[in-house]
């Protein structure tokens, strides 16, 4: 299937008994997908659309998604909001604060839910993760010690590691970057923050900054311009012989390490949500739900290109290892 800007099909049905009601009667529910992130990069709406599937929803027969992409330019996102709108979709399934919160400046009546949100209390998505209220209701894949595990992993991977790089994106919240520093600074660590800006980030300039910072090692946090440009960030580790950690949704950028919370694993149970307010449930009655499954995938072709030698107890580990 295309991934384009423009559009996709998918209008999930409620469960088995109404998707056969949906059937017989010709109709389908519609889905609405927004994401800042480019159609080229499609990992997470991929695991929305099988989440669907694994549910028993097969598109162009019970589901259609129309799908947006606002290409990295988060101020296409209220005009991709409302062509959903128009078009009268039964629910939006969104990626990300930034586009969370213009799909609930946007519409009050459509059901929203989301993904991909640090802090949906503190990014000011719904108040209150228990009741969330109005329209909106989600997954967060946010562990508040997320960092403080992916350094602990990066210290026994590096031996002596004093110094990290902590890159991050300065179009969303700083929560995941002020996490990830008073971390690494419990952790005894000295880091560096680096944000860059989007759609074409810096990454050149904030390469040379961790150069001149005598950096060991760079973790790169799972924010969106970041995905976009992750194999370019993972290609000048390479070159600078410079350690890294991405999140598992960026294991295909060919860094060193690739380990947390799974993101394609929140976005599944997006489709469950999705699928439950198509049954007739009003999202603010859905407390927002928390995964925290962690993934840890080690690149030992990286590791011989960059010379680092993985520990044996940290491969035996590993949920998958790319030779």
């Amino acid at each position: 299937m295309p991934y384009e800007e423009h559009a996709h099909g998918c209008h999930p049905d409620s469960g088995s008994a109404s998707r056969a009601r949906a059937d017989a009667a010709g109709r389908q529910d519609s889905t609405g997908w927004v994401s800042r992130a480019p159609g080229s990069f499609p990992p997470l709406f991929e695991a929305f659309q099988k989440g669907l599937a694994e549910l028993g929803y097969v598109e162009g027969r019970n589901v259609v998604i129309e799908s947006r992409f606002a290409e990295g330019q988060l101020e296409r996102l209220p005009e991709l909001v409302a062509e959903l709108i128009r078009l009268k979709v039964d629910v939006l399934a969104v990626t990300g604060a930034v586009t969370a919160r213009a799909a609930k400046k946007a519409v009050s009546d459509t059901p929203i839910v989301f993904t991909v949100v640090v802090d949906p209390v503190a990014d000011n998505v719904v108040s209150n993760l228990e009741r969330p209220g109005g329209n909106l209701t989600g997954v967060t894949s946010f562990d508040p010690l997320q960092a403080s595990k992916q350094l602990d992993l990066l210290k026994e991977v590096i031996h002596g590691m004093k110094r990290v790089a902590i890159l991050g994106d300065q179009g969303v919240s700083e929560a995941l970057m002020k996490a990830s520093e008073g971390q690494a600074k419990e952790a005894g660590l000295q880091a560096q923050r680096l944000r860059v800006a989007g759609p074409d980030p810096d990454l050149e300039g904030a390469f040379a900054a961790m150069k001149n910072e005598h950096a060991q090692a760079l973790l790169v946090l799972e924010e969106p311009v970041l995905g976009v440009h992750a194999t370019r960030i993972a290609e000048l580790a390479a070159r600078d012989r410079l350690p890294t950690l991405f999140a598992p949704s960026r294991v295909a950028a060919g860094g060193l390490i690739a380990y947390g919370t799974s993101q394609v694993e929140a976005i599944r149970r997006m489709a469950a949500y999705v699928d439950k307010v198509l049954k007739g449930a009003k999202p603010g009655d859905l407390p927002v739900e928390t995964v925290k499954r962690y993934e840890l995938i080690v690149n030992l072709k990286t590791a011989n290109e960059i010379g680092i030698t993985i520990l044996p107890g940290v491969i035996k580990r590993a949920d998958r290892v790319i030779q």
